[in-house]
């Protein structure tokens, strides 16, 4: 049995997979609040204490850079080291991969109904491309290599935010004032949303119904502000998803140019599939292939948001699955 997780931010999916079958078989999960957590070795505890399956391997997607089987998470105050791990498993090794490459090794396992069309293009052999908005902002790319598509992470959303227009000149100055080196994660992100609608009300650009305020006082700020914008309650909330969307598609473009991706770009991550009918506007299209002399280029390329939330714990456990098979192959 193969122990996977999704490590996130805000919280940390655990599952246990029969690897006996093809594919491997999803037999029992649970979703744990990461922050409530010292470490990610008590929710491994916790979880293994409440189900039976005995673990012989184990992988996880972190939200953070690998450094030789070591994390130190950003939106999190956790270390995670697959030493440690493994001890508290009690199996040979634990696997710790980059969150972005598990979703990536898990995009084998997306049937066509999880998947929701934002451009059909011209599909091609050749690179694919993920981003995933959520707590923080991830990016990875899968290389074709003429035969299979080979996963592999990066750190893209901590790269320097670049404006395109006077709006989002402004909203730059406005965050390098907050927070010094403006990231896209501080803008495509759960806080991204909440720092771009702190923007256009803190200069005026919008007022701030007092029901909202109350209401982002009282629950996730993100989520208040994503449901009265796509509920069209208030100019504020909908003119900061717009301008949140039109960011994500741009960068998303961006990084389709980066990678040439003629495989296709898959949009992941907790945001997507809650804003999704926001996303079929033609704001995020827009920004994506407004790329000068690469605007054809860029409309050639398919566009998919990612509607199954186990993407990324399948992908932990296909690396797993796949690790096995080449040391196999090697004896």
């Amino acid at each position: 049995m193969i122990l996977a997780g999704d490590v996130g931010g805000t919280k940390t999916i655990l599952g246990v997979f029969d690897d006996s079958s093809d594919p491997m078989r999803l037999v029992d999960w649970k979703t744990f609040p990461s922050r409530k957590y010292p470490a990610l070795e008590n929710v491994i505890t916790e979880f293994l204490q409440g189900t039976k399956q005995a673990i012989t391997d184990a992988c996880f997607g972190i939200a953070g850079p690998v450094r030789q089987g070591r994390v130190v998470t950003p939106n999190l105050p956790w270390i995670v080291e697959s030493e440690k791990i493994a001890a508290v498993l009690k199996t040979r090794t634990a696997i710790l991969i980059n969150d972005l490459e598990a979703t990536a090794f898990g995009i084998a396992t997306v049937s066509a109904h999880s998947l929701l069309c934002l451009n059909q293009g011209s599909r091609a052999e050749g690179n694919q491309a993920i981003i995933a908005a959520g707590t923080g902002l991830g990016e990875a790319f899968l290389y074709w290599d003429g035969k299979d598509h080979l996963p592999s992470p990066s750190e893209g959303g901590h790269a320097e935010f670049g404006p395109r227009t006077d709006l989002e000149v402004a909203l730059l100055d406005h965050l390098r004032k907050k927070f010094g080196h403006v990231s896209y994660e501080r803008i495509l992100s759960g806080p991204g949303l909440v720092n771009i609608y702190g923007f256009l009300r803190d200069t005026g650009k919008q007022t701030e119904p007092e029901w909202l305020r109350e209401r982002i006082r009282q629950q996730d700020a993100a989520a208040a502000i994503s449901e009265a914008a796509l509920q069209q309650r208030n100019e504020l909330a909908m003119d900061a998803l717009n301008l949140f969307v039109s960011i994500y598609g741009a960068e998303a473009g961006n990084l389709a140019l980066k990678t040439l991706a003629l495989g296709g770009v898959y949009i992941g991550g907790g945001i997507a599939p809650k804003i999704q009918t926001k996303l079929v506007d033609g704001v995020f299209m827009q920004a994506f292939t407004d790329k000068g002399r690469f605007e054809k280029y860029t409309r050639d390329i398919p566009v998919y948001v990612i509607l199954d939330d186990k993407t990324t714990l399948k992908g932990a456990a296909r690396c797993t699955g796949i690790r096995k098979t080449r040391e196999t192959r090697q004896v």
